[in-house]
């Protein structure tokens, strides 16, 4: 005996969805469904902010996982030596009308003006809330696109752009409303989908062979007041580089590829925790072109970010309809701090550019993100397994 469900659609069947009326069609099927089987497939923003000073960082995201049915959003909050996750999480609607409209329960993003402005809003949430809008400084870039394999299996495989710019808006954090103006708060943004991890670990089936040894990371957009930098690198253990993304966007429209990038990476004694790095780019005419970064604020963004290794919330965890709970870290405590290492830390990454292949006056100042990992083996690095520390 066939029934309607509430949306009208007969028994449990979910097929043609309000975002099929509009001509975005890519595979022979209604647009709800993902384009692949894979229950890692996943859609999801990225957004930081802060004011310059490393007296704050706010990273928080939106994410949907339809071949899992969830939908999520967090807010990671750094200030001083305490770090707070919020973590909302609700169902996805089969049909993919909520698509258009990026909510869960409380949080919300609005497109005002796509790939330019959006809107962020928060109702006061366990203490927290916000309303923020995001201007992008530069155009959007596209990155290359971005695959992991582990033997056989493809363990990532993802397409991402990259954004930087200003917020003007109020964060409100148990009381105290921080004024958010563009002239001071900077930050940086991205958009990904495709195949990642998410959600409950899937059944291990045979043990990977080889077995993954780790990772070496490296993520830094940052604006100048002339130009914005994207770069991505990634390393394999031996140091043979997988991922190789680097440009220059001008205010002017041109776009240089930096070649090659030469990474120093300096870490704090006795950690993984980098404190600065210098990185040697090459303009397309030769030139050298140096940029100088110095981090003046670590977010480690598995301990509350829900990101690979955060041992308390993954994104696209079913954790129940309409959930929401708020974590808060004291990151001097012995068993948070054993974490940091063995995931990815998001800086507040201050940066000035030397060289001759600058093209502004020597010393500019440009502000973004400082994003690195240094995951298990690392042989550049001096990092023989995933306990070495730096001297």
């Amino acid at each position: 005996m066939s029934t309607r469900n509430d949306h009208g659609l007969h028994g449990e069947y979910y097929g043609v969805g309000p975002l099929d009326e509009f001509p975005i069609h890519q595979l022979p099927r209604p647009v709800a469904w993902a384009g692949s089987s894979d229950r890692n497939f996943y859609d999801r923003c990225y957004l930081n902010a802060h004011d310059r000073t490393g007296d704050l960082f706010l990273i928080t995201g939106l994410g949907f996982y339809p071949n899992l049915g969830t939908k999520d959003a967090y807010v990671l909050l750094r200030r001083g030596d305490e770090q707070t996750g919020l973590h909302l999480g609700d169902a996805a609607d089969p049909r993919g009308a909520d698509r258009m409209d990026q909510q869960v329960g409380n949080y919300r993003i609005e497109v005002v003006e796509p790939l330019r402005r959006l809107r962020v809003v928060l109702e006061e949430t366990e203490g927290i809330a916000m309303d923020l809008t995001w201007e992008g400084s530069f155009p959007v870039v596209q990155e290359l696109p971005h695959v992991m394999r582990q033997g056989s299996g493809t363990t990532l495989d993802a397409q991402r752009f990259a954004q930087v710019g200003t917020w003007e808006g109020v964060l409100s954090v148990d009381g105290t409303d921080i004024a958010v103006t563009p002239d001071r708060w900077v930050g940086t943004r991205d958009r990904s989908w495709g195949i990642r991890p998410v959600g409950e670990a899937a059944p291990a089936g045979k043990p990977a062979d080889p077995a993954f040894e780790g990772m070496w990371w490296l993520y830094l957009p940052l604006r100048f007041e002339d130009f914005c930098i994207v770069m991505i690198i990634q390393e394999t253990p031996d140091g043979f580089r997988t991922l190789n993304d680097c440009t220059r966007t001008w205010k002017d429209g041109r776009v240089e590829q930096l070649g090659w990038p030469r990474v120093e990476i300096r870490y704090g004694p006795g950690t993984r925790v980098p404190t600065g790095a210098t990185v040697t780019c090459t303009t397309p005419e030769g030139k050298e072109l140096v940029l100088e970064v110095d981090s003046l604020l670590p977010v480690p963004i598995h301990v509350g970010g829900g990101y690979g290794g955060d041992s308390d919330w993954t994104h696209g965890m079913w954790k129940g309809a309409a959930f929401t709970e708020r974590l808060t870290y004291d990151m001097h405590d012995s068993a948070v701090a054993g974490r940091v290492m063995f995931g990815v830390i998001d800086h507040v990454g201050r940066a000035t550019v030397h060289g001759a292949g600058a093209g502004v006056p020597e010393g500019s100042e440009g502000w973004g993100l400082f994003e690195h990992g240094a995951l298990g083996r690392h042989d550049p690095s001096g990092f023989a397994d995933w306990f070495t520390l730096a001297p």
